[in-house]
């Protein structure tokens, strides 16, 4: 901070005037500029107030202010002083002369307290992660347990219709819903084979999108949704029925509704740190955590659990979910799509290897859906 003083003599060696605020008061004071070695050790500036009073500033310690609008002068302050201003306007050779005594006028002042800035910094990020990774899990499981049916439906057609903004890439409509009839009426009919061997808190809905990419996943409230891309590269009704059970064993245990509350959840979180969350970065992080759901072990092996078994009580082969692994992830060190939605945590080995045991089990399949109506569900999409 400067130093109040009165002195008598006005040293020689530089000699200007200046506006000076105290940074206390909006009053402007005409000041005089002199420069003068400290003791013989330290060069300062001498700010002369209209009362006489004098201010020393160490010229070491000297800062030029950024970012001014006026452009016709320079403004200074001290490093240790954030609100005191010595401005000086239409004065080049001042400012020529003032600036060459000034050594340090760029130099960034040290950050106090580094170590403690760096603890609350890792406390609160600590804090976070805590807060997205452990709290918001376990109020979603119990919200998931306690929502009603008719609110997890609305839950779930909500988040359908932002995946299908989410997913296309024009961004002029929703992505395109297949509709073609006699197909559609042929996933009914394996969905009310299926749905006859479970009791479920609520009517399946199933949808199709007309979207490339191999997949099929399950959301709150019975919603159940294929791409295009997954029908185009299923092989037989069995593949598409075994995908079809492992997802209608999510929407009993209710693992989407736990996955869409832990992401809303997390977005609410972070909206209040980083600004509000709306528009397109909600759509895209929703649709993100939905169509790719990674789901914990128990519950991917509780899922292929339910679907051997209703897969069973319908008269419908298990196999199709062990060849349909198996050809999506020949060759690939990676899974992608489907596989990397059903094979995140288990041994997809094991899991094939499971399928395959439960289908030698059954000796009296039936297919899944007659070739007429395999033949139809194919152009579900066309």
């Amino acid at each position: 901070m400067s130093q109040i003083i009165h002195v008598g003599g006005t040293p020689a060696t530089f000699d200007a005037f200046a506006d000076f605020f105290d940074g206390h008061t909006a009053r402007k004071h005409r000041v005089r500029l002199n420069i003068d070695n400290d003791l013989g050790t330290e060069m300062v500036l001498l700010i002369t107030l209209p009362d006489d009073a004098v201010l020393r500033w160490p010229v070491n310690n000297i800062r030029l202010v950024r970012d001014q609008a006026a452009k016709d002068g320079i403004v200074l302050r001290l490093y240790d002083n954030a609100l005191a201003r010595l401005v000086i306007r239409d004065d080049t050779s001042t400012e020529r002369g003032l600036l060459a005594r000034c050594p340090n006028l760029h130099k960034r002042a040290k950050v106090k307290g580094r170590l403690r800035i760096a603890t609350w910094a890792f406390g609160a990020v600590a804090s976070v992660a805590l807060i997205i990774l452990v709290f918001i899990p376990i109020m979603a499981n119990q919200l998931a347990e306690l929502l009603p049916p008719e609110g997890e439906r609305a839950f779930g057609e909500s988040t359908f219709e932002q995946i299908r903004a989410g997913l296309d890439e024009t961004g002029l409509e929703p992505l395109r819903i297949c509709d073609g009839g006699a197909g559609l009426v042929a996933l009914n009919r394996l969905r009310f084979r299926l749905e006859d061997q479970t009791e479920l808190p609520y009517p399946l809905t199933v949808h199709v999108l007309d979207y490339d990419l191999i997949n099929a996943f399950a959301l709150p409230g019975g919603h159940i949704v294929f791409f295009r891309g997954l029908i185009d590269n299923a092989e037989t009704p069995e593949e598409v029925a075994s995908v079809f059970a492992h997802e209608i064993g999510h929407v009993v245990h209710r693992d989407p509704t736990r996955i869409a509350l832990r992401s809303a959840g997390s977005i609410g979180v972070l909206g209040l740190l980083f600004g509000d969350f709306a528009g397109g970065t909600v759509v895209s992080f929703l649709t993100g955590q939905m169509v790719e759901a990674t789901y914990t072990k128990e519950a991917e092996s509780a899922a292929d659990d339910f679907a051997h078994d209703i897969l069973a009580k319908s008269g419908i082969s298990p196999i199709g979910l062990a060849t349909l692994f198996e050809r999506l992830t020949e060759g690939k060190e990676e899974p992608t799509g489907l596989a990397k939605h059903f094979m995140t945590h288990p041994a997809a080995g094991d899991r094939i290897a499971k399928a395959r045991k439960a289908a030698a089990k059954l000796t009296d399949a039936t297919p899944a859906m007659t070739k007429p109506e395999w033949k139809a569900f194919k152009a579900v999409c066309n």
